[in-house]
């Protein structure tokens, strides 16, 4: 009856403050539905405390209450409790403490799947595909996944003993924590001689420093182009966003403005500080996961005609939240407003405020789309997210291909690779060569799966319309032979699309060794979006003409 009493407390000075401060003769309607369903939910849960035929746990009652409430708002209004503060802090700025790997669950199996270069894992020696057993002598196995999760995390200095296995040796290490800083930029480097390339990962405190340090060492390379990288990157900061389109665009270049429902949260942002270059060639590359501040980013950049925009179009999140903080060490973090690019419009792609209860929100009508003018007159359209200057069209992985990272066969093969090489090329120049590639292809068949092809899925949907309209008898030779063709072959197939696998080997070969930097330094040769902005760069009339410059 404790937890029922402190909330009975807290629920009471809720009631008092509404129905002494709040209610006004103007809001009286409103802030009556408050005070009410206030006293409803108190009477609720004071008749489950008391009359539940087991007893409830106040806890995770109020948690489950409190995540209810706010899933009829937006996915963005998140109420973050003390046990997820840590992996809040994360988000904002890409620091926690821990042993510095990602780790991943294969058949009820925990491994490694990424250690972060010059962290405790990997100076460890430690490796992608090694296999917890033990932590601190407790098996794994007897863990739940956040068990697991919160072991290896934990204060720096502190030590953690692990037991492992490496394709049946078992190792055992003791790993002091660390304090691990996840750069927002992972890899800056020279593309050829004048191109420069940076990638971007996340919006945190530091964000807007880094690029700026990564900027300015490839200007000592003899940077002339850039390529900015925020595929995949979903945002943070706004205040770090703005800082970053202020380094390319004239000071008092309008950023971004904020409207919300109360005038103290309007605002606008323009450019305050002198740039770092208001004139080098810029690409930037986006795709469905780059969100929020990189829209913010690559949206402003459009509308100033300063970039060109190369990849798929973004998520679509123009939604600012603000983190507020609450009693017993936990947060709320509320959307107060949406934003604005430049040239006036907001990307915001679902509407989460007509939604009916309980649905899932739904895009915003083509008849509430506004086409908007950048600065040199370009059309660009609201509510649909950044739509990119020039469009990338990749086909999909073909089944095959999807069922070897589904089944783990290409992580695994990289691993066994790993484990028989002690060392390959550099990580820019590595190649699997076909002997290599004959290897792979012997491991595969020596696995037992199954998969199938679209082409033959639909034969088998010919076959059967057929036979129901009686256009064909069961057992049919000459159709027999002609559904063979359409077939799943495991070693035709792996020939035929020898090209996106070698792709996808190359680049989980590239990280046993080289990590993550490394695997963005292979993908600089052969990336779609990278090659398709390379070219737009050494032809600047093509470049200019893009911005109708």
């Amino acid at each position: 009856m404790k937890g029922l009493k402190q909330l009975l407390v807290v629920m009471s000075l809720l009631i008092s403050f509404y129905g002494s401060s709040q209610i006004t003769t103007e809001d009286q309607s409103v802030d009556f539905e408050i005070l009410k369903n206030l006293e409803l939910f108190e009477l609720v849960y004071k008749n489950i405390d008391i009359h539940y035929v087991d007893q409830p746990d106040p806890g995770h009652l109020m948690k489950t209450a409190i995540e209810a409430m706010l899933l009829e708002l937006d996915p963005y209004t998140n109420y973050i409790p003390e046990s997820l503060i840590e992996d809040y802090k994360l988000m904002t700025t890409g620091q926690y403490g821990g042993i510095g790997a990602i780790i991943g669950t294969v058949n009820g199996k925990v491994k490694i799947v990424d250690p972060h270069e010059g962290y405790p894992a990997q100076k460890a020696g430690l490796r992608a595909g090694d296999y917890f057993i033990e932590l601190d002598g407790q098996k794994v196995d007897e863990l739940k996944s956040d068990e697991i999760s919160e072991k290896l995390k934990g204060k720096p200095g502190s030590q953690i003993k692990v037991k492992v296995d490496r394709d049946g040796e078992i190792l055992e290490k003791t790993l002091v924590r660390e304090e691990v800083k996840l750069s927002p930029v992972p890899f800056y480097g020279m593309v050829d001689d004048k191109i420069g390339y940076i990638k971007f990962t996340s919006f945190t405190q530091v964000a807007a420093e880094r690029v700026g340090v990564a900027f300015n060492a490839l200007k000592k390379d003899g940077m002339e182009k850039l390529i900015f990288d925020l595929r995949g990157n979903g945002g943070g900061l706004l205040v770090e966003a703005v800082k970053i389109v202020n380094m390319f665009v004239p000071k008092g270049s309008p950023i971004v403005s904020i409207k919300g429902r109360h005038d103290a949260d309007n605002r606008g942002y323009t450019a305050t500080m002198k740039p770092l270059d208001e004139e080098i060639p810029i690409v930037v590359l986006i795709d469905g996961g780059s969100a929020s501040a990189s829209e913010i980013v690559s949206g402003a950049l459009q509308d100033l005609d300063r970039a060109v925009l190369v990849g798929t179009t973004s998520f679509g999140k123009g939604l600012v939240q603000r983190p507020l903080d609450l009693k017993y060490n936990a947060r709320v973090k509320v959307t107060i407003a949406k934003y604005y690019t430049p040239s006036g419009r907001c990307i915001q792609k679902l509407d989460y405020s007509n939604r009916e209860a309980g649905n899932d929100a739904e895009a915003i009508s083509d008849s509430l789309i506004h086409t908007f003018k950048t600065t040199t007159g370009r059309k660009v359209i609201d509510g649909r997210g950044v739509e990119p200057d020039v469009t990338i069209d990749l086909s999909d992985y073909s089944r095959l291909t999807t069922t070897l990272v589904s089944k783990n066969l290409i992580f695994n093969y990289a691993t066994k690779f790993r484990n028989e090489n002690a060392e390959i090329a550099d990580a820019r120049s590595f190649k699997l060569s076909d002997q290599q590639y004959e290897d792979f292809k012997t491991y595969v068949m020596g696995h037992n799966f199954e998969y199938n092809t679209q082409s033959y899925e639909k034969v088998e949907e010919l076959k059967k319309i057929a036979l129901q309209e009686g256009l064909l008898t069961e057992g049919s030779e000459e159709f027999e032979r002609f559904m063979e063709q359409f077939k799943p072959s495991k070693e035709r197939d792996l020939d035929q699309y020898k090209k996106e696998i070698v792709e996808l080997l190359e680049d989980e070969i590239v990280g046993r060794y080289y990590y993550g930097k490394g695997r963005i330094d292979h993908s600089l040769a052969n990336d779609a979006y990278i090659l398709e902005a390379v070219e737009i760069l050494n032809d600047l009339p093509r470049y200019k003409k893009i911005l109708n410059r």
